[in-house]
């Protein structure tokens, strides 16, 4: 059964039978996720869940919930807090071709697991691997048809979660079976909240991360959960999608690994906007274009992009981070999309709203069939016409970030100290950083954070 091979290849990961390169790629997205949750924690989403959180009380103090102020939490209230905030800014990492952020729901929830049984970086590591495998699969087998409805990182994100919080509990094939059935029927999480520019994402990230960690103490526990949760005719897949591919949960298994598929986001919004804002920019720079001289601005993209993003007239400064004519409109404006060009005064600005109005988005038949080919390509092609009737395009296959055109290790730090350092202070990013650099030599990964609540 699909559940079962998908389990059993959970069960069985170890980091020592890890190459290099993908030990340094799950260091790279457990900074990249650290980095994302700190800078996301002031966040209002963020906060007011922590505030409800402490009103209950938070459990035993088991796990880092980070903030200006670190404090510590039962491991599934950390998940939980620790999730909403890395997604409360959308400028976390993809994995394209399931469309999910993974770090969001599979680092919070092996973090807390590793802090509360007092567990070892490379258990950390062997178990962030085994979370975006087990996500990314399933999230595959089921978009893009899933995705107009259903948030896939709420989603297929929770099996992710379950399965980075089984393999640190040790789970055998069986056990992990009953995480998965668990973690599938919790999964939740529906796009309604963009009409309203609402805060539903950041609750559909933490909701997964600490749903998978309930799943795995559940399975551990002797709780029993559907079987074949993911081929079942009332199954996941079936329930998300009317056509889901099936063979995607476990087509080369074993033979590589997906967390060597993830990208990281270079801009702070939608990742369906960053081939056309990595255009604008470099359109604006190369033809060396005004803003001012802009009269009209075409993006294409694909479909699936285009019933996400094409939103022309976002509610909320947050909702503009799902608005190509938005982000594009700021590239050129400003040359850049980052945290600064989505607060309240940024996106009033006069010359990017009337770029964000001459801005047209249409579904390109090309880019289409070119997605569907590859879902690992999100390309965008953009065109600019000025004033005086000049007319210049510029196509990107793989926006910065992708695996195609990557960040490196050293620019995550860069971003890491960047947005850190103002939540944290100088020292204290400092040592985090060192603590991630030799995240595979930690014995004791609670006792490695236990400096931010001392």
């Amino acid at each position: 059964m699909t559940t079962e091979a998908l389990a059993r290849a959970v069960a069985s990961l170890r980091y020592e039978d890890l190459p290099q390169t993908t030990r340094q790629n799950a260091k790279q997205c457990f900074l990249d996720w650290l980095a994302c949750c700190i800078c996301g924690a002031p966040q209002p989403a963020a906060e007011i869940l922590r505030r409800e959180i402490a009103r209950e009380g938070g459990g035993a103090p088991a796990a880092t919930v980070f903030s200006a102020a670190p404090f510590r939490a039962s491991a599934l209230n950390a998940a939980l807090l620790n999730g909403a905030a890395s997604h409360a800014l959308d400028m976390d990492d993809l994995h394209n071709a399931s469309i999910i952020h993974l770090g969001t729901v599979v680092a919070p929830a092996a973090l807390a697991v590793a802090e509360r049984d007092r567990l070892s970086g490379r258990e950390l590591i062997a178990a962030i691997v085994a979370g975006y495998e087990a996500g990314a699969r399933v999230g595959e087998a089921v978009n893009p048809g899933s995705y107009f409805f259903w948030h896939t990182t709420g989603t297929a994100g929770t099996f992710g979660a379950a399965a980075a919080a089984a393999r640190l509990l040790k789970l055998d094939a069986a056990a992990t079976v009953s995480c998965f059935g668990s973690a599938g029927t919790q999964a939740a999480g529906l796009w309604e909240f963009l009409i309203d520019g609402a805060m539903s994402k950041s609750l559909h990230a933490g909701k997964a991360a600490m749903n998978g960690i309930l799943a795995a103490d559940l399975a551990k526990a002797g709780f029993t959960a559907a079987r074949q949760i993911l081929e079942g005719e009332k199954g996941f897949c079936r329930a998300m999608t009317a056509e889901p591919d099936l063979a995607k949960l476990t087509e080369g298994l074993g033979e590589r690994y997906e967390i060597d598929e993830n990208g990281f986001k270079a801009y702070t919004c939608c990742r369906h906007c960053h081939a056309a804002i990595n255009a604008a920019q470099i359109l604006r720079i190369e033809e060396e274009i005004s803003p001012a001289d802009v009269a009209a601005i075409t993006v294409k993209t694909n479909r699936v992009a285009a019933a996400l993003v094409d939103n022309p007239a976002p509610k909320t400064a947050y909702g503009h981070k799902f608005s190509l004519q938005y982000c594009t409109a700021a590239a050129v404006t400003h040359g850049r999309v980052g945290l600064a060009e989505f607060s309240e005064a940024a996106v009033a600005e006069p010359e990017t709203r009337r770029l964000m109005a001459a801005t047209q988005v249409v579904v390109d038949a090309a880019l289409d069939a070119e997605y569907a080919r590859d879902p690992k390509k999100w390309s965008a092609e953009v065109a600019i016409e000025t004033r005086g009737g000049k007319r210049f395009s510029r196509f990107v296959p793989y926006p910065k970030g992708d695996p195609q055109n990557p960040l490196s290790y050293a620019e995550t730090e860069e971003k890491f100290r960047g947005v850190a350092t103002p939540v944290l202070g100088g020292e204290r990013t400092a040592r985090l950083l060192a603590v991630c650099a030799g995240l595979e030599r930690v014995p004791d990964i609670a006792a490695a954070f236990a400096f931010l609540t001392a």
